[in-house]
């Protein structure tokens, strides 16, 4: 396969899922972000490359729309692609199939940024020979415009954690789906409900940060934040069945 069109099959763990054997919703969005890792560095503006400019990439917003989840001990093929590469942001899709069957599609935007000024700024590494798919959706909508403004309740705080924190020294974004999965009714979560996921990350959080994490329902299904002295830092929206 041509080298800008990118594949990688994954077996699903125990470890990886729900109670109800379905993968856990962090975990999912976890094995994008390896496969765009693995992408990356097989094309050459991986983790290590960038970091000889002290540069790394950072996931900005993510949309995931799923048909099924995938459950224990299922082999899925994650095949990504970058439709824009442009300065110093991307936008990579990608599709997860198990036996040929479409149960998860998503888009995702990311931004290099300077890993010491802790800033966006242009990718240092050359991308002439790389091959962009402009007219290749993944996702049935676009990116939604998230009203952040509106009106949730406080559910709970949480101070960031070592095990939060990824090599780029933040809170990695996996966690916080997690802190806000861990927060929605149970029922929601185990009874394949939720139809698309859409995450904004605004500003990042280090070790020992105080955060509150907030939620309430919506027409759609639910929209949760996670703040920090009353700013967002964290915006999802779950669109359910």
């Amino acid at each position: 396969m041509e080298k800008s069109v990118f594949e990688k099959e994954w077996e699903i763990y125990f470890t990886q899922c729900y109670s109800n054997g379905r993968i856990r919703f962090s975990d999912l969005s976890n094995i994008l972000q390896l496969t765009a890792g693995e992408h990356a560095n097989a094309v050459g503006f991986g983790f290590k490359e960038m970091a000889k400019h002290n540069q790394t990439w950072v996931l900005s917003r993510i949309r995931i729309e799923i048909a099924r989840l995938p459950k224990w001990m299922d082999i899925v093929k994650v095949k990504t692609w970058i439709q824009e590469l442009e300065g110093a942001r991307s936008t990579r899709n990608f599709e997860i199939t198990v036996n040929g069957q479409i149960y998860v599609t998503a888009t995702s935007y990311w931004a290099v940024i300077n890993t010491v000024k802790r800033s966006s700024e242009t990718l240092a590494i050359s991308t002439e020979n790389f091959t962009t798919y402009p007219d290749r959706p993944a996702t049935q909508r676009p990116f939604s415009k998230l009203d952040i403004s509106q009106t949730v309740k406080n559910l709970d705080e949480y101070c960031v954690k070592l095990s939060d924190l990824d090599i780029v020294n933040h809170a990695n974004n996996v966690k916080y789906l997690d802190w806000c999965m861990d927060r929605l009714p149970i029922e929601l979560v185990l009874t394949n409900q939720i139809k698309s996921l859409e995450m904004n990350y605004l500003r990042e959080l280090r070790y020992n940060d105080t955060v509150e994490i907030n939620g309430d329902a919506t027409d759609q299904g639910y929209f949760m934040t996670v703040t920090k002295q009353q700013r967002i830092h964290f915006a999802l929206a779950i669109e359910t069945k």
